[in-house]
């Protein structure tokens, strides 16, 4: 179950990407992307800030909503699953760091390395973007990805803890 959960949730988060990519409803999301392809996607970002709302926006938002309520979904399922096992709380944390640190694996490996340094993915949607250094360095983000590695543990153990005492 844990094995099935962690793919959901790569396959979740890929094609979140791709749907949020594609739909581009608030300039935060380009926060992610490295600095010298922020700068070319200034003036497609001002745009977005001065547009109103309007359906392909709207299609984002949704889809980061449904992003957000499906992880969520996925680890309280994983919890309630454990539950019913009568999982211990090293049980819990392992099944939820493996979950947690599975996807972030895909997170970078498959993402970061893959999508965004060997394809042109991000091109083809932002052809604007075409030629910037940016899209070729892997582990621009590196303390980003870090930090979240770290909340993706701390995260992890609070909820083996939750689920021990629920």
């Amino acid at each position: 179950m844990t094995f099935i959960l962690t793919l959901a949730g790569c396959a979740l988060l890929f094609f979140s990407i791709r749907g949020l990519t594609l739909t581009m409803p608030d300039r935060r999301l380009a926060s992610f992307f490295p600095e010298d392809v922020q700068e070319k996607l200034e003036p497609r970002l001002r745009k977005i800030d001065e547009a109103p709302m309007n359906l392909k926006r709207i299609c984002g938002y949704v889809i980061f909503i449904l992003l957000i309520a499906g992880y969520a979904g996925i680890f309280i399922y994983a919890g309630l699953d454990g539950m019913k096992r009568g999982f211990t709380f090293t049980s819990f944390a392992l099944r939820f760091l493996t979950i947690g640190l599975g996807i972030k694996a895909f997170d970078i490996i498959c993402l970061d390395w893959f999508l965004l340094t060997k394809t042109h993915f991000f091109q083809h949607c932002f052809p604007e973007t075409e030629g910037c250094e940016g899209w070729r360095n892997f582990g621009y983000n590196r303390v980003q990805q870090i930090r979240q590695i770290i909340m993706t543990v701390a995260g992890s153990l609070l909820c083996a803890w939750l689920c021990t005492l629920l």
